[in-house]
């Protein structure tokens, strides 16, 4: 059992690294660039920032639901929470119409974030998509999505079968929480 998704949390998230661009970015980077928080927290911490779903694509690994916010219309007459402060996007890049807060990310969320940027900002949407591509849990889906569970990500970087068994249950235990307390 997954976490369930945090619109708002990964809004929050997405809102920091384009602040950190300047407002503006690639729809194709952000979504790497989300991908690669999720991983590193994921890695450090035994759970993901943004709570989505990640999938291998051609492009490499991304976080779906979060894809699916930016190329996707939504419902008519609904307004998501990601599209009342991110754009749809135009000319494939998206920007921050406002301040959607950061009341759902830690401090130290907000930190890996800024690590994520420093290291991976200063890079063009194809050279991080290359860079996603040569991550050991990606996987060529040949025109299709292929799932990329949190056991692929932990494995890949090298964790034990008890250290990724002990993180698949706090994470069990926190979405069987969740869903309790929804």
């Amino acid at each position: 059992m997954k976490p369930l998704f945090n619109e708002t949390k990964a809004t929050q998230a997405a809102a920091r690294l384009l602040r950190l661009r300047g407002g503006r970015m690639s729809y194709v980077k952000l979504i790497k660039l989300l991908y690669l928080v999720d991983r590193e927290a994921l890695i450090r911490w035994g759970r993901p920032v943004t709570t989505d779903c990640h999938i291998s694509t051609d492009n490499g690994p991304v976080v779906s639901r979060i894809d699916d916010l930016i190329r996707n219309e939504p419902e008519p007459n609904t307004l998501t929470i990601w599209g009342k402060f991110i754009s749809a996007p135009e000319y494939y890049e998206v920007c921050l119409l406002g301040d959607p807060g950061k009341s759902e990310l830690s401090p130290a969320e907000d930190e890996l974030i800024d690590e994520v940027f420093a290291q991976h900002g200063h890079r063009s949407r194809w050279a991080v998509v290359d860079y996603t591509r040569s991550l050991p849990e990606w996987v060529h889906p040949d025109g299709g999505a292929l799932p990329i569970g949190y056991r692929d990500i932990l494995k890949s970087a090298g964790k034990t079968e008890a250290e990724i068994s002990a993180m698949e249950e706090a994470l069990e235990s926190s979405a069987l929480a969740e869903r309790i307390m929804a």
